[in-house]
């Protein structure tokens, strides 16, 4: 059976038989019985985890503890508004936050959520496409892309397709502008094997 924990660009939870590369959580989505309950997120803290961290064993529909959620790779977590986890990505949370400016995780994660949600749903940022980094995330006509150097890779959650030219105007952000000056500032995610130029 598929569960309903595959997180796309746009903050939605879906059932998607597609692996991810990366989990992470957003709190407690499961009700007592241990079945995927509406909510988006129950948390502030949205992390984006590694697979596997030391012999550690979360089952994927446990009542009581975090639910796991996966992702199609680092790009479309910081897109849907997650950030490095501070124990099983340490360096990369470490590179993360000194690019933040050194704040605190319940700093960023208070900055993340007011960026990410609105009105119960995600929240979309009007911007240019050629001011945007490698590794952002646009909704470009109506189709969710990933930013790569000159192209835009539309996204499905079995991976991206084929690069498109980057055009220039106006487009609309997925990645949160927090997030965005973080890639701005050097910050390289890690992208499905499908974004390999």
């Amino acid at each position: 059976m598929t569960l309903r924990n595959r997180v796309l660009p746009t903050g939605e939870i879906i059932a998607h038989p597609a692996r991810g590369t990366l989990t992470g959580n957003r709190g407690i989505l499961v009700d007592r019985e241990g079945r995927m309950t509406g909510r988006q997120w129950a948390a502030k803290a949205w992390i984006c985890c590694v697979l596997q961290f030391r012999d550690w064993r979360k089952p994927l529909t446990a009542p009581g503890t975090w639910t796991p959620l996966f992702f199609l790779d680092e790009a479309v977590a910081l897109a849907a508004g997650h950030r490095p986890c501070a124990v099983c990505r340490r360096a990369d949370y470490t590179r993360f936050k000194t690019l933040w400016g050194g704040a605190k995780a319940t700093e960023i994660d208070t900055i993340l959520h007011a960026e990410r949600l609105e009105n119960k749903g995600k929240r979309l940022h009007p911007t240019r496409l050629e001011t945007l980094p490698d590794g952002a995330l646009v909704l470009h006509d109506e189709t969710p892309m990933l930013v790569r150097e000159d192209a835009l890779l539309p996204y499905s959650p079995a991976g991206y397709g084929p690069p498109r030219p980057r055009p220039n105007g106006a487009t609309i952000a997925l990645t949160p502008p927090s997030i965005l000056a973080i890639l701005a500032a050097g910050y390289r995610p890690q992208l499905h094997l499908t974004a390999a130029p």
